[in-house]
């Protein structure tokens, strides 16, 4: 229900990221979307697991930090982030995963995601895990601080969604 309504109407290109897949749940899903996909997950268990049980498919799976991004300029068509922006464990970082998510995007390239909302089961389900929520209302902005256009965020049942595109070259008005 949460990737079809994220999704909805977006073309993905050819070569998506995808942020904080955790064991691939997500991953799964947009394989056959998709013809190539890139995962970097911080957990090295969850990247090793992930990475084996995708070895024949079109994913390749990577343990790193989204916020260090190490791929190059313009590499991706589409860059997604499903309910993982709330492991991240700062502002600062979020924004510098902002920051490295706007550089290795195509232009025009979206940049999709889904978090929670703050509840009493998010936090019990967290306990002595990461949760820093992302507040949803002040998300334009920061997405749109790191170069971002076009940023759409919606609300709904818990959960909210965004969509936030790099402008065309020679479209960003000086940002980035």
């Amino acid at each position: 229900e949460i990737l079809p309504w994220a999704l909805a109407g977006i073309d993905l290109g050819d070569q998506v990221l995808e942020l904080g897949p955790g064991p691939g749940v997500t991953t799964d899903w947009l394989r056959g979307r998709a013809k190539r996909i890139t995962s970097i997950e911080a957990d090295f268990q969850l990247a090793r697991s992930l990475g084996e049980r995708s070895a024949q498919a079109n994913v390749s799976v990577h343990c790193g930090d989204a916020a260090a991004l190490p791929y190059g300029d313009r590499a991706f068509s589409a860059a997604v982030a499903f309910t993982m922006l709330h492991h991240v464990p700062s502002r600062e970082s979020r924004d510098q995963l902002f920051s490295e998510v706007y550089r290795v995007l195509a232009p025009n390239g979206p940049f999709i995601g889904t978090d929670s909302l703050p509840s009493l089961w998010m936090r019990a389900f967290h306990l002595g895990d990461t949760l820093v929520l992302v507040d949803p209302a002040g998300l334009s902005a920061r997405l749109e601080a790191a170069g971002f256009r076009d940023v759409h965020v919606e609300t709904r049942a818990g959960r909210f969604r965004f969509l936030a595109r790099r402008p065309p070259d020679g479209a960003n008005g000086g940002v980035k």
